[in-house]
């Protein structure tokens, strides 16, 4: 594959999970997997509980981590999309663009939402992982060189 952008976007237009890796309060990693759509390479929304570990620890410290993984791919022909990113709870003029693109096309299995759904007394919120990097782990044949780099080992690209 010679287009890396276009590799990251299919991944994040095909998996329905991305796995959101924040701190706890006590500096321990929490990882937990979100269904999630995203707005280009960018912007990753998902809904959660406010009272979920991840929402209590986005509001506390919102520097995140995000894995898309294709878990469909035989062994050792890995698809994956990584982030670094800052996420928090969507609101204002923001809310309607969030949920104009949450939960993206029907196809992927999510449930539409409504601005009740996630403000006032509902317990739910839309949040955002806006990414400040994105990299894709190169795709390859097993024990093959990558076709774009030559290297015979796995290996991350920027594509954001």
């Amino acid at each position: 594959m010679d287009d890396l952008s276009g590799h990251a976007h299919s991944l994040v237009d095909s998996i329905a999970y991305v796995t959101i890796g924040s701190i706890n309060d006590d500096g321990t990693p929490w990882t937990s997997p979100v269904y999630f759509t995203a707005d280009g390479l960018r912007d990753f929304y998902w809904t959660s509980s406010q009272t979920s570990q991840h929402s209590r620890n986005v509001e506390a410290r919102p520097e995140v981590s995000l894995v898309v993984f294709d878990s469909r791919v035989p062994a050792y022909h890995g698809r994956a999309l990584y982030g670094s990113a800052v996420a928090e709870v969507v609101e204002g003029d923001e809310l309607a663009h969030g949920l104009e693109v949450y939960p993206g096309p029907e196809a992927r299995g999510g449930s539409q939402l409504t601005l009740a759904d996630v403000t006032g007394e509902s317990p739910y919120r839309l949040y955002r992982a806006r990414a400040t990097e994105v990299w894709v782990l190169c795709p390859r044949d097993p024990r093959q060189p990558c076709p774009l780099h030559g290297h015979n080992f796995d290996h991350r690209e920027r594509v954001l």
